[in-house]
């Protein structure tokens, strides 16, 4: 019997891995203290995500433990050892905003958590893959170094930008303001490679933008679309921090992401490290996905623009997915930025009923 291994088995990433690699007849060992309450308060707990997969997934084993702590961990890779056949850890604090008020902690879950994984995936399961989930926050602000053009609802590049269809991993991640969150998953994601080109094991590191969907906790300081939604739905009013509400994010659905993380599984590279997200076609800025949601719901939204960006932050970032399309030709968005909306709307509308 197969086993993978999945951290943050509760969260967005982490639980739609759990239903695709069921679906895959895989055991599931999870693993999740649900920190995300303690990042962001009680909206932003994942126990719902918790005691749905607990009550539906049969193959799904819980263990609510924290990855920095090594010996908790160590118990369970010896106790399955070499059954485990890939680990994905989705395990962190996610949070650029929230990183600043701890920044020891946030280092200690996000660099030295990634480093137990790592150690015990090593020595417990070489042969294996370690997929490790990063964040183009790892290029700090270099893409606001771009030549951004100002246009009526949205920041962009030129047509003719070589940037023009995304950004990949030639990017620096020198010389730039990463915030303490994006310099924590800067050391996890370098770690991660060095097993694979230094040990020669088998790690993957994608590097996301927005990842979303339906599966998702939002708050203030984490969760995109899920929290415009969110507060669409409750007539919360909603604030855009900073760079008149035009800054652009793509957008990858949770089941796309998961789908890369399966074509790599089959065919594993050591050390590889991929940009992943929605691409230009998925893309929006703020001001343009308030327009999507108010569309869809037909309620208007409440909202302001504060002068203040956060630290760190992209005025423009749209993924250039080529390299892993190119090793992984069977792979391909199939959630278009609608259908996402669509599937964040129908399960905030549910949330709100069944509350």
């Amino acid at each position: 019997m197969k086993y993978i291994l999945i951290t943050g088995s509760c969260g967005l990433v982490g639980a739609e891995a759990v239903k695709f690699f069921n679906q895959k007849k895989f055991k599931i060992i999870g693993i999740d203290n649900n920190y995300r309450q303690k990042f962001f308060g009680p909206t932003a707990s994942v126990k719902w995500s918790e005691n749905f997969l607990k009550a539906n997934i049969k193959n799904y084993y819980h263990h609510r433990l924290d990855i920095t702590n090594y010996s908790g961990l160590e118990k369970i890779f010896k106790r399955y050892n070499k059954k485990i056949k890939c680990l994905i850890n989705c395990a962190a604090q996610p949070s650029h905003d929230w990183a600043i008020k701890n920044i020891p902690l946030d280092f200690r879950i996000n660099t030295l958590g990634t480093l137990n994984l790592l150690q015990l995936f090593k020595k417990y399961c070489p042969k294996s893959s370690f997929v490790q989930i990063s964040t183009n926050k790892v290029y700090g602000d270099s893409p606001n170094k771009l030549n951004l053009i100002e246009k009526k609802t949205r920041f962009d590049v030129m047509s003719n930008s070589k940037y023009f269809k995304g950004i990949n991993t030639n990017m620096t991640i020198d010389n730039s303001v990463h915030s303490f969150f994006g310099v924590s998953k800067c050391s996890a994601d370098l770690l991660t490679q060095e097993f694979g080109k230094n040990l020669g094991l088998n790690t993957v590191v994608f590097r996301l933008g927005c990842i979303t969907g339906p599966g998702h906790s939002g708050a203030v300081m984490h969760g995109f679309l899920s929290y415009l939604v969110k507060c669409n739905i409750l007539n919360k009013k909603y604030q855009i921090y900073g760079y008149k509400g035009k800054q652009v994010r793509d957008n990858i659905h949770s089941y796309d992401l998961v789908s890369a993380i399966w074509e790599y599984y089959k065919n594993p590279k050591p050390g590889e490290i991929y940009n992943l997200g929605g691409g230009r076609k998925n893309s929006c800025s703020v001001l343009e996905a308030i327009k999507k949601v108010e569309d869809l719901t037909k309620k208007k939204f409440k909202f302001e623009i504060l002068k203040k960006n956060r630290t760190g932050d992209h005025i423009w970032y749209i993924t250039d997915n080529s390299k892993f399309i190119k090793d992984y030709k069977n792979w391909k968005l199939k959630k278009s930025l609608n259908n996402i909306l669509v599937d964040i709307i129908e399960s905030e509308k549910a949330k709100k009923i069944s509350s």
